[in-house]
């Protein structure tokens, strides 16, 4: 099915190389799912003058060359692109397996998430790994995934005292989110595990794993596995393609 996705849609200039598509005021996966379907349109379209594409939680910026392309001009081509194909590639949802041991040193906050929630450990890893999560939108970091689908029952506010490194691969969760630190950086939220897989990688041909609008789904693995994932230079993360 096909409908006119421009209700609503407003383009709001940001200086002079810029425009905001803002989709809605709230965060919700309908409003991802269109943001997905027009970034992969205009992406898929190689608008002439537009230099990235940038989407959110509920808009998309859309970065040009001004020399090449004025403000207004392609804001009338960027309209073509509201129109949602929901039986097109946004239908496809695509869903990237992580391991994540969440054991010993790798999950030093998992005790705290334990007494906030009243979970076991056993509880707190299945709900955890338990879910597909939407990948929102990527920031703060190369590859850092703002995922959305945390259960209700994980929710545990971050650390009082904020960390001045994490450890690249780590998992956390902060507040109602959960979400993947890539590279080594400071840092305030519950870290429950690690990923031996590097989520960004510059020397990769394609240096983030996976991108705003997929999923990333989370898999227990031992402290053996975790070394032996990490050691191997031929793991190749799973990815499966469904229906939406």
């Amino acid at each position: 099915m096909i409908s006119d996705g421009s209700g609503g849609v407003r383009f709001l200039p940001c200086g002079d190389s810029a425009l905001t598509v803002e989709f809605g005021s709230e965060i919700s996966p309908e409003i991802n799912k269109r943001i997905k379907s027009f970034t992969d349109s205009v992406e898929l379209h190689a608008v002439s003058g537009v230099l990235d594409v940038i989407p959110t939680y509920r808009s998309a910026t859309i970065v040009y060359d001004p020399a090449r392309i004025s403000g207004s001009r392609l804001t009338k081509k960027l309209r073509k692109y509201l129109t949602f194909d929901d039986a097109g590639k946004a239908a496809e949802k695509i869903v990237h397996l992580l391991p994540v041991c969440y054991e010993g040193d790798f999950a030093p906050d998992i005790d705290n998430v334990i007494r906030h929630t009243g979970l076991s450990r056993d509880e707190v890893v299945s709900l955890h790994a338990g879910t597909d999560y939407l990948i929102y939108m990527l920031g703060f970091l190369p590859g850092f995934p703002y995922l959305g689908g945390l259960d209700a029952r994980l929710h545990t506010p971050r650390l009082e005292q904020p960390r001045t490194r994490i450890e690249p691969g780590s998992v956390g969760i902060g507040g109602k989110q959960t979400g993947v630190y890539p590279l080594a950086s400071p840092g305030g939220w519950q870290l429950i595990g690690r990923t031996p897989v590097k989520p960004y990688d510059p020397d990769r041909e394609k240096p983030i794993l996976y991108q705003a609008g997929e999923y990333i789904r989370f898999f227990p693995v031992t402290e053996a596995q975790y070394e032996a994932i990490a050691s191997d230079p031929h793991y190749v993360v799973e990815v499966r393609r469904e229906p939406s």
